[in-house]
């Protein structure tokens, strides 16, 4: 059935983590909810509501929700799934969060990738042996002659909790003393090159590559990385880059089971290598923001529709 009601729930600005979360992440994930609820709120016919926080400005369009006073994220969304024929989560895989939002979520309801993919995109450590698994670049292929070495949390997103160190054994002093906090981490070498990102249509095992994203990524002194942004869709179509680029956008689909809807790859184009995938992730990023528009089509649209027709099928 085509959904007339859809309940947009992104974690940070829904009742996540709300005043505790880092102010940047709190502004990405508020980017996120309005470039998407908008984009749905243009669909005739569909209803479309989202999760707002308490102390949370609103989205231009669309009926903000309210969690209950001490209501949990999960049980938010689990009392308002029922109510609308789709539910489009927006949630970092860390902690298993976006894994445990599926889980509550009726299938025929549930706007993204599989449970499979979520489960593999949430470990670093296992997406990479996937990804190698199936013959593609990952950084596991330069471990014999690192130059330096990343730590970073295994189900971490971005950049967040990651540093460079220019030798093992200072990395692998990292990765003990986090795991000696009970924090999962994971150590991999690192990849020189230009940092990019891939935003996908996924289905059925194929990828469609919309666009080729530059990241912006500083290292301090002190060898910690942070995100300074995102320029969406600016490597075009006729670039040397994109044919590449977009066989591996089909080789990550056809590597990872249940990758379904919008999906963001990092990587790093090494000089000599080319592309070398460092994450894979199943769910919204911030590369979605502005894509619609650099790309003229309603990205959001489309996932719908290719979920509604997913959802036809199946009944």
């Amino acid at each position: 059935m085509t959904a007339s009601r859809i309940f947009v729930y992104e974690y940070l600005s829904g009742a996540g983590q709300g005043a505790d979360a880092d102010r940047e992440l709190q502004d990405a994930g508020r980017a996120m909810r309005d470039a998407l609820v908008n984009e749905l709120a243009l669909r005739p016919g569909l209803g479309v509501a989202y999760g707002c926080a308490a102390g949370v400005a609103p989205a231009p369009f669309g009926s903000a929700l309210r969690p209950r006073a001490g209501e949990s994220a999960l049980d938010f969304v689990r009392r308002e799934a029922p109510r609308h024929d789709r539910v489009w989560v927006v949630a970092p895989e860390s902690g298993g969060v976006l894994e445990r939002m599926a889980m509550l979520v009726d299938p025929a309801r549930w706007v993204g990738c599989g449970l499979e993919a979520i489960r593999i995109g949430a470990s670093k450590s296992a997406t990479l042996a996937r990804l190698a698994a199936q013959g593609l670049a990952t950084p596991l292929a330069f471990e014999a002659a690192a130059d330096a070495w990343v730590v970073k949390p295994d189900d971490g997103a971005g950049t967040l909790d990651t540093r460079r160190h220019a030798s093992r054994a200072a990395a692998e002093a990292d990765l003990q003393q986090r795991q000696a906090r009970g924090l999962p981490a994971t150590l991999e070498p690192w990849v020189e090159g230009e940092a990019l990102s891939l935003s996908l249509l996924c289905r059925d095992g194929d990828a469609e590559l919309l666009a080729i994203n530059r990241q912006r990524i500083a290292v301090d002194a002190t060898g910690v990385l942070r995100d300074e942004g995102v320029r969406v869709a600016c490597i075009g179509r006729g670039d040397v880059l994109a044919a590449p680029l977009a066989a591996l956008a089909r080789a990550v689909a056809q590597a990872i089971p249940g990758l379904r809807g919008y999906v963001g790859v990092d990587l790093v184009w090494h000089p000599v290598r080319g592309p070398v995938a460092i994450e894979v992730n199943p769910r919204l990023t911030c590369s979605f923001v502005g894509l619609s528009a650099a790309l003229g089509r309603s990205i959001a649209a489309e996932v719908l529709a290719l979920h509604d027709e997913v959802a036809d099928a199946a009944a």
